[in-house]
């Protein structure tokens, strides 16, 4: 890939839709799939439930099951209930991690946990994951049921990874990726994988391997968004990662480069429970004048590079086309 183009927020919104059309009336019926899924007749649940069913965002993850799924042509109706699965297993995971992270604010709408309790949270994470993996059981599919629950392992130990890690400034960029791999690309992957064996099961590697490569070049483009865009943007406060002293691709690269005055104001703020903005601010030009936001762009291309590489065995369809246009999407996000 020759490097993304850079569009205007509104344009990159019209890009999301031009990419969900050849999916879009499927796409409708993945949101009735996902509120039966998750119906109960407990108020708190119902309460909870309609609550996240607000914050679904983009649906970009049933976005690519589905376009995966219809590769030739021949999408078969189930792919409508694992699209389901994905999103809300990927609800499940930010409800999770906004009750781990203490976050009060998602999308711009009051996470789970402010609003409930971080009891509630926690249970209510769980209760989305036993009922995405219940409608998977009743699709009847071990190679699909393997996948997902594989993803869903692996989501697990990526939580865990990154909680173990003891010295957050040691953390090095293969231990990064082998993070970020876990916690947003097995899902990404998992959704392309499992989509493909709806419709398109002799493109299962490809999409598997595009999905991996397209999960890597998300997640960075989230880790630099952390550091260049504001809360209009991303639904979150900026700088949250360096607030809660998350160390992403931008500071692991910046790390070595950083003057001796530079370390020590890191240092500083990773020593600061709640660093002021001031701090803060100083951190981020620190990161960014050490060429620690250009070097994760550039890994973000190769992500997305070998992305479009991988899709390169699929007929030439309009849903290639798409999941070709998803990779300049996933780069041009903070715009």
């Amino acid at each position: 890939m020759s490097g993304a183009v850079l569009r205007p927020r509104t344009a990159a919104t019209d890009a999301l839709r031009d990419i969900q059309a050849p999916v879009r009336d499927r796409l409708e019926e993945v949101v009735g799939a996902m509120e039966r899924i998750v119906t109960d007749d407990l108020p708190i649940i119902r309460e909870v439930s309609g609550h996240l069913l607000q914050m679904r965002g983009k649906m970009f993850r049933p976005t690519l099951a589905l376009l995966a799924s219809a590769v030739t042509d021949s999408p078969e109706p189930r792919a409508i209930d694992l699209a389901a699965v994905v999103e809300l297993m990927h609800l499940a995971t930010l409800v999770h991690d906004d009750s781990v992270d203490h976050s009060v604010l998602r999308r711009g709408l009051p996470t789970v946990n402010s609003l409930f309790s971080h009891q509630v949270s926690v249970i209510m994470g769980d209760f989305l994951y036993s009922r995405a993996l219940t409608a998977l059981v009743r699709m009847g599919d071990l190679e699909i049921l393997e996948i997902v629950t594989d993803v869903a392992n692996e989501l697990t130990i990526g939580e865990m990874r990154q909680l173990a890690a003891v010295d957050a400034l040691s953390f090095s960029e293969d231990e990064y990726c082998h993070l970020i791999r876990a916690k947003t690309a097995s899902l990404i992957s998992g959704a392309c994988e499992s989509g493909a064996l709806c419709g398109a099961p002799e493109f299962r590697e490809a999409l598997a391997q595009y999905g991996d490569r397209l999960g890597m070049a998300f997640q960075v483009a989230d880790d630099i968004l952390d550091y260049t865009a504001d809360q209009s943007v991303t639904g979150k406060p900026g700088g949250l990662d360096l607030r809660e002293h998350k160390v992403t691709l931008p500071l692991i690269a910046a790390l070595p480069h950083v003057s001796t005055a530079g370390r020590g104001r890191i240092d500083e703020l990773f020593a600061t429970e709640v660093p002021p903005d001031g701090l803060l601010a100083d951190v981020i030009g620190i990161v960014a004048e050490a060429g620690g936001i250009e070097y994760a762009r550039q890994r973000g291309e190769q992500f997305a590079h070998d992305a479009e590489h991988a899709l390169r065995v699929l007929p030439e369809t309009p849903v290639r086309s798409a999941l070709t246009d998803a990779i300049a999407y996933v780069m041009d996000r903070r715009f």
